[in-house]
């Protein structure tokens, strides 16, 4: 039995029965990185010595009759921007690679208490900025399907471990799509919850209204078990709503008979790829066999959404990367007055991706020209969030692209920032609405994956993994594994 290839539920119901302990579940997987991770490269800091403590702690609990439950003992990995005690925490970032919080974020200890067992910190775009994982300061992670393709991003090492069989699930974080679009990439599934659902507490800050933290994972079931797991409120975090969690797994239905279905018309753009739309109409002709009624409609402000993003996005990264000055806390770059050491802390510290955000931010946000772009931006953003509204007063769910291409190669959109910046169409207007969204597997294109994105009303994550289990129980496209050339 290859342990690596099972989902959380599956590995679960075996470590409740005994038929496999934790410990040989986690030395298992530390082999499996051993293994392939030269080849994918998704963990930028390893922590084997104490997954195996843990492992053999919730050996030793179940063997006491303790009740556990479905992720206790399970391994799993984050992105390297959420908070972990006494572990390097670096965003892929020359600015931040030795910083060790002294705190854990509030998902981290949510983990904890449900026995997770970390296996490390994985790869990203540096600061979540990014759509390939091009843009870490370490190194460049890659496609488990295809090793010369990105794995997307910016949780493009999160992702690419849960595709190669490198972690059971992982944790990102979402702010114009940085879960679904890798999860695309990658045949994987991948959620950006409601904002508010899910505490923010120890996310390290690119642009807090629109960040998210999110499961990934190798199907619909085990997403629904993780999301249950982080989700709830939290004081600490001022915008974590307060709101009863469902059970989400409780949930799971195949029937979705007279579930209404939007189609909007502006995500099948010009440009896109024809096997991926062809992909997607196929899922929603899927749809309409399992009795779900589907409509084309519209949401006519979406080509606004990039360009208000980009203002949003960057002014508020602007304002929160301001605290990397050298004075508190990581990298700190000698000059003869402060003046200089901030400025040679800060031009060594962040890469140019970082750096050009920045420089748009701190434009938009100047004297003279707030109100004539990031105001303008927040009144576009407004209307954004309008056209969802009156759209969920017809339909229970939207279905569109997740990405408007499969995984592309790794350098070709590098040297062009605003080709790669579109990769983002169909998953940033879901951020600057605030809604919940989750790509899952439709299809396949020159043997790469496609990703089908399901958007929910505020909140309704239970309506939105139900439609995405329907589809998941009705297709095969999930069970499909990379092959990775090792045994």
């Amino acid at each position: 039995m290859e342990l690596h290839n099972l989902t959380v539920s599956e590995l679960s119901k075996l470590l409740a029965k005994g038929e496999v302990s934790s410990v040989e579940v986690t030395t298992a997987i530390i082999d499996r990185i051993e293994a392939v991770e030269n080849r994918v490269q998704a963990y930028v800091t390893r922590t084997a010595e104490k997954a195996l403590e843990q492992a053999k702690a919730i050996d030793e609990a179940r063997a006491k009759g303790e009740e556990l439950g479905p992720l206790a003992g399970v391994p799993m990995a984050l992105k390297d921007n959420i908070c972990t005690e006494g572990i390097r925490t670096t965003c892929s970032s020359r600015i931040l690679a030795d910083w060790v919080p002294p705190y854990d974020a509030t998902v981290v200890r949510n983990l904890k208490d449900a026995g997770s067992v970390m296996l490390g910190k994985l790869n990203m775009d540096e600061f979540a900025m990014g759509s390939s994982n091009e843009n870490s300061s370490f190194f460049p992670t890659h496609n488990p399907w295809d090793y010369d393709r990105v794995p997307g991003g910016s949780s493009g090492g999160a992702v690419a471990a849960v595709a190669a069989g490198e972690a059971f699930y992982s944790l990102g974080s979402d702010t114009g799509g940085s879960i679904r679009q890798p999860a695309s990439f990658c045949g994987v599934v991948g959620m950006k919850p409601t904002y508010g659902r899910v505490s923010r507490y120890g996310l390290i800050a690119f642009a807090s209204s629109l960040d998210q933290i999110g499961p990934i994972t190798k199907d619909v079931t085990d997403c629904a078990l993780v999301q249950k797991a982080i989700a709830g409120h939290d004081a600490h975090d001022s915008t974590s709503a307060d709101l009863p969690v469902p059970d989400y797994q409780e949930a799971l239905k195949a029937e979705i008979k007279g579930l209404k279905i939007g189609i909007p018309k502006e995500y099948f753009a010009e440009g896109m790829e024809p096997e991926v739309e062809e992909s997607v109409r196929k899922a929603i002709a899927k749809f309409e066999e399992l009795g779900a009624i589907c409509e084309e409609t519209s949401l006519p402000h979406t080509e606004y959404a990039l360009p208000a993003y980009y203002l949003v996005a960057t002014a508020e990264a602007s304002s929160n990367l301001a605290r990397y000055d050298g004075v508190s806390y990581g990298l700190r770059v000698p000059g003869k007055d402060i003046v200089e050491m901030y400025m040679n802390t800060r031009s060594e510290g962040f890469g140019p991706e970082v750096k050009r955000r920045i420089m748009l931010g701190t434009y938009a946000l100047s004297s003279g020209y707030y109100d004539a772009y990031y105001l303008k931006a927040l009144k576009v953003r407004t209307l954004i969030r309008k056209d969802f509204d009156e759209a969920f007063k017809r339909y229970d769910v939207l279905a569109t692209p997740t990405s408007p291409t499969v995984a592309f190669k790794l350098g070709e959109k590098a040297g062009d920032p605003l080709a790669m910046y579109l990769s983002d169409l169909c998953t940033i207007p879901i951020n600057m609405a605030g809604l919940p969204a989750i790509s899952l597997p439709c299809g396949f294109s020159q043997g790469l994956p496609i990703g089908l994105q399901l958007i929910g009303k505020p909140f309704d994550e239970t309506t939105l993994l139900q439609a995405a289990y329907a589809f998941e129980q009705n297709t095969d496209y999930h069970r499909q594994r990379p092959d990775l050339g090792v045994a």
